[in-house]
């Protein structure tokens, strides 16, 4: 039997997905928040537990968020897999020129159609209607608990990085270098993510650090104004 030797990334969607964002939200959420905290002219000390309490609020919150939202996918798939189940049981004929009929929409004639339909639900009926008419797939398929982990660790991971900055430099240059850090990260994730993602192109990899890093400068540019303004206005 011939192995399938091409390379194809889609089976890295669900992780993916949830390991850019987090880390993501954590370098800007994080970082925009220590720089509106500093921009208002509290403490050192106060700028630091403005990240500590960022990064363990919004590591929870994004691991809760993206639990309920990917476990609401994975009950839909559900309840369809369980609807198409019953389905095969009561009617197979229907449900076998169903399938046939998604194979002619797809560009097979109706006698090849009717065979590869056949052949198929004789090997695995509600695999096939799963693939072939719900769309759900093994590898696409929603996991809520390694989105929720993925998530977490990865915002964990990317607000750390201005915190232990912020830490790291001189008292004179610690605001500097969690702007320094944030947009480095982000220039880094940028490229990463593109490069997880299969892209070999310079220009794409590019794009990707770009957007993240335009991003991230409005992100922290508005915070900082937010935080002189009112640290002005309380002061």
């Amino acid at each position: 039997m011939p192995r399938h030797l091409e390379t194809h990334q889609t089976h890295r969607i669900g992780w993916l997905r949830a390991a850019v964002l987090g880390a993501n939200d954590g370098i800007i959420s994080t970082a925009s928040l220590m720089v509106s905290v500093a921009a208002s002219g509290a403490s050192q000390t106060q700028v630091l537990l403005s990240g500590l309490a960022g990064l363990s609020a919004g590591a929870l919150a994004m691991a809760a968020g993206e639990y309920v939202s990917v476990q609401s996918q994975a009950d839909t798939e559900a309840a369809d897999l369980t609807k198409e189940r019953a389905e095969i049981a009561a009617d197979p004929a229907h449900e076998l020129a169903e399938l046939a009929g998604i194979y002619r929409t797809r560009g097979l004639d109706a006698a090849t159609a009717l065979t590869v339909a056949q052949q198929l639900m004789a090997h695995d009926a509600l695999g096939a209607h799963a693939r072939d008419e719900l769309g759900i797939t093994e590898s696409l398929r929603a996991r809520p608990i390694q989105a929720a982990l993925s998530s977490a660790a990865a915002f964990s991971t990317g607000a750390g990085l201005p915190v232990l900055a912020f830490m790291a430099a001189p008292q004179a240059h610690a605001s500097n270098a969690i702007v320094a850090s944030a947009l480095g990260a982000l220039v880094l994730l940028g490229v990463i993510a593109a490069r997880a993602g299969g892209s070999q192109n310079t220009v794409s990899i590019a794009k990707s650090a770009a957007r993240m890093l335009i991003w991230g400068v409005i992100a922290m540019v508005c915070s900082a104004l937010v935080g002189r303004l009112f640290g002005v206005a309380l002061g």
